[in-house]
């Protein structure tokens, strides 16, 4: 699958004019709790040539391939990114953390990582991670049989919004550090049991819901959206991102 997704943004660049600077895993595989099932979500970075940018004319500043059952591919312009990392853009911030690279570059994840603490609001970022849950929790998770995945779907989240509040700092991507914010071994032994059933199971697995964790989730969406409210907003200039981008559209040759 790597040499195909290679392919596949190869692809890209050559019929779009464009150089990707950075490609990963945004999605389950990322986080770290696939089922075998589970689709490739590749997420890049590209840059056009400087001409470009120095042009009145409109151009798109996203590119995305039609998604199939195993590969979803997408990415931004890198002004367009800086733009959305300036705005806290969560995804983006999980983007540069990811543990799985397809095109990597530890020079852009490094300038990135090093910003992400300033520019990250965490009010922001919290009430993203807490509508993800809450949307999952209510839509998917009220049923007398629900999908295994939609637990993990809501609990990422949720501990990533749990994290911000009480770290005061930008959440990890990987659920396994995640987890680790909670104590209670009733709770990590569910977390345990629905793990080993979710690698063994497909996407679209039912199992009934799992009382202990209904509940802890009910109560977590309710802690972090008290807890959000004191956080501070946040606002930042360009001027770093302004050099960051600069520097990336100077220095790369097609």
């Amino acid at each position: 699958m790597r040499t195909i997704i290679a392919e596949k943004l190869s692809m890209i660049e050559k019929s779009q004019g464009v150089k990707i600077i950075y490609a990963c895993e945004s999605g389950s595989r990322a986080w770290g709790f696939a089922s075998p099932d589970s689709d490739f979500d590749v997420r890049f970075i590209y840059i056009r040539p400087l001409n470009d940018y120095l042009s009145i004319a409109e151009r798109k500043d996203v590119i995305e391939l039609p998604v199939n059952e195993v590969l979803d591919i997408g990415g931004w312009d890198l002004r367009k990114a800086l733009q959305l990392f300036l705005k806290s853009n969560a995804p983006l911030y999980e983007w540069v953390q990811s543990p799985i690279h397809y095109i990597p570059s530890e020079e852009l994840k490094t300038d990135l990582l090093k910003l992400s603490e300033k520019y990250f609001s965490g009010r922001a970022g919290c009430h993203h991670y807490i509508s993800m849950a809450k949307n999952t929790f209510e839509n998917d998770l009220q049923g007398e049989q629900v999908r295994i995945k939609k637990y993990f779907y809501a609990l990422r989240p949720l501990l990533a919004a749990k994290w911000i509040v009480e770290k005061k700092q930008v959440p990890p991507m990987e659920f396994h550090i995640l987890r680790t914010l909670i104590t209670d071994t009733q709770w990590q032994a569910s977390i345990d049991a629905l793990l080993v059933q979710k690698q063994a199971a497909d996407e679209k697995t039912m199992i009934p819901p799992v009382m202990p964790l209904q509940q802890w989730i009910a109560d977590t969406i309710q802690y972090c959206n008290e807890k959000a409210a004191a956080l501070p907003p946040l606002k930042n200039d360009t001027i770093e991102l302004d050099t960051l981008f600069r520097k990336y559209i100077r220095n790369y040759d097609f």
